[in-house]
């Protein structure tokens, strides 16, 4: 996909803000109303807008716990990673799954209420899933960076 200074402006600003209104897109950008909106819906349709979605404070809905988990299977045949990928979509205390190159086949970012619903979780869904080899987890202290999204190069 080709973007141009303004399209990588639209992408960044949205990042930022995805509750904007065209109006003031438009604006910040150097625009008029209608062709910014053409522009954000060819960045949709072209796939470089996935979505739009609120960022939600995880204490203050009662997550303290963030865990993040690497895993590591028993066979790494494409099918045995498909099933696992499957298998995590549908824990939704699992909120990312990134499968890596080298000794560790997945990490996993966890959130849970408290260490009592984690280490259910874990002995239940997880440790026991099909081809599971071992998991290994580390309890985060503290975030010091946690931003959305991509850089957005100027052009």
């Amino acid at each position: 996909m080709s973007l141009d200074r303004i399209d990588r402006q639209i992408l960044s600003l949205l990042q930022q803000d995805g509750r904007m209104t065209n109006v003031e897109l438009a604006e910040r950008v150097g625009l008029t109303a209608p062709p910014c909106l053409r522009r954000v819906r060819a960045l949709e349709e072209g796939g470089a807008i996935r979505g739009y979605h609120a960022s939600l404070d995880p204490l203050s809905l009662g997550y303290g716990i963030t865990v993040f988990a690497l895993v590591s299977l028993k066979s790494q045949a494409e099918s045995d990673l498909a099933a696992f990928e499957r298998h995590v979509a549908d824990i939704p205390e699992v909120r990312e799954c990134h499968m890596l190159n080298g000794e560790i086949d997945f990490i996993l970012k966890i959130v849970a209420t408290d260490l009592k619903s984690f280490q259910e979780m874990l002995t239940t869904q997880l440790t026991t899933a099909e081809n599971v080899a071992s998991v290994k987890t580390s309890l985060t202290i503290r975030t010091s960076k946690a931003l959305p999204g991509i850089p957005v190069p100027e052009a």
